[in-house]
């Protein structure tokens, strides 16, 4: 189930120039379906990324953490499904680093130009002999219009395969970017998403690259949340080939910047909003808007709290309009002299509370109309100051639990 979300269409997703993206079969979990993926750049291709920040990191994210520090460039990805390689070790570990170095061999670069990434099963071995053999079948299978095809070999309990494309105009440049992602459970913004892929042909140095996928991850997949939990694997990478037919940005303070992280961040929240609407077990699509607040900071504060909180969650699946527990939320967000009766709070345009309290004019009907609508927007205003935010989330439903319970089956 999903909502308000559908397959991509093939027409509307474009190549990047100066990236091959591949797929096989390597039997990592269960047989017969595409669970690798391999992309592949062209030589002068800078890549940055950022990684979960959960003290557990996987194998792979520790070994592309080691590999982005080098500083080198990128030539090549690799990623597996249904199994993560997360608690799994020195050995996870080792695995790793082969699956760069086969990778690098049959791509001819070197094992630092791989980046490697799994998600899944967590405190599983990977069976190597299976993804080693893979690999080749994957390359061999490359190709620039394989993006749908690529989408779909990341997933996990995704429901619908997520991929976005735009091409917009930077400078006098007209640029591509295109972009994937996986991740339908244990996605809280404390890195982003569970496997972000964004590609473009405009030319952007590494040290430039490195700062913008830093700010598109903060108004994208940082805001998005569907059960609180920061997986072991999160990981977004944003790759820039340099391909189109423009002036390199080096620097942060060409004019040029602001519209490229425009156009990237469009992608992202696209993507990452996508993930939401396919969270596991997700019937609802919520937008969480926290205004005057004192600081960006509070304003999320705020914001996670209400998304995060189980009671809120049940409430919006089973469209109970029990919108008490949105301001016990607000209560419990841990904001140092809140003064509760400057608070205010909507539902779509139904105003429900004014000042602390249920507004007058507030009636039960109108908040039932809105909570049976399958995208909901809850606005909040803290009386306190200028600052905004924005958090995107999901209910918290049965099949939630049953998908979770079942995973491993």
């Amino acid at each position: 189930m999903s909502v308000n979300l559908s397959a991509p269409d093939p027409k509307t997703i474009f190549p990047v120039p100066g990236v091959l993206l591949g797929t096989a079969e390597g039997g990592i979990r269960k047989a017969g379906r595409r669970d690798v993926m391999v992309m592949r750049f062209d030589e002068g291709t800078q890549v940055a990324g950022v990684f979960t920040r959960n003290r557990f990191a996987a194998a792979p994210v520790q070994v592309c953490r080691a590999h982005q520090a080098i500083g080198t460039d990128v030539r090549a990805l690799i990623v597996n499904t249904g199994i993560a390689n997360a608690g799994t070790g020195a050995i996870g570990l080792n695995d790793a680093r082969r699956t760069c170095a086969e990778l690098a061999a049959v791509s001819g670069c070197r094992t630092e130009e791989v980046l490697v990434f799994s998600t899944g099963v967590i405190m599983e071995p990977l069976p190597m002999d299976r993804l080693l053999k893979a690999i080749p079948a994957a390359v061999a299978d490359c190709a620039p219009e394989h993006w749908i095809d690529a989408s779909k070999a990341i997933m996990t309990t995704d429901t619908v395969n997520k991929c976005v494309s735009t091409k917009a105009m930077i400078g006098e440049a007209r640029i591509t970017v295109t972009g994937m992602t996986k991740g339908a459970g244990m996605i809280e913004p404390r890195m982003a998403t569970m496997l972000g892929f964004l590609a473009t042909d405009a030319a952007v140095a590494g040290d430039v690259l490195r700062v913008v996928v830093k700010r598109v991850a903060d108004k994208s997949f940082n805001r998005i949340t569907v059960d609180g939990d920061t997986s072991t694997n999160d990981s977004f990478v944003i790759a820039a080939t340099g391909r189109a037919q423009m002036e390199p940005i080096v620097s942060l303070e060409d004019p040029r910047l602001e519209a490229l992280v425009q156009v990237l961040t469009s992608v992202a929240q696209t993507l990452s909003q996508n993930m939401i609407r396919d969270g596991e077990g997700a019937t609802k699509f919520i937008t969480i808007d926290v205004e005057e607040a004192r600081t960006p900071e509070e304003a999320l504060q705020v914001a996670y709290a209400v998304a995060h909180s189980p009671l809120v969650k049940t409430a919006f699946f089973a469209s109970d309009p029990n919108l008490g527990r949105i301001l016990a939320a607000v209560g419990n967000a841990r904001v140092e002299d809140l003064d509760s009766g400057r608070v205010n709070l909507w539902l779509d345009e139904v105003w429900v509370a004014k000042d602390g309290g249920r507004h007058p004019d507030y009636r039960e009907e109108d908040g039932v109309r809105v909570m049976a609508k399958p995208e909901i927007n809850v606005r909040i205003a803290l009386g306190r100051g200028t600052a905004s935010e924005t958090v995107w989330t999901s209910d918290l439903s049965h099949e939630y639990v049953t998908i979770n319970a079942d995973y491993r089956s």
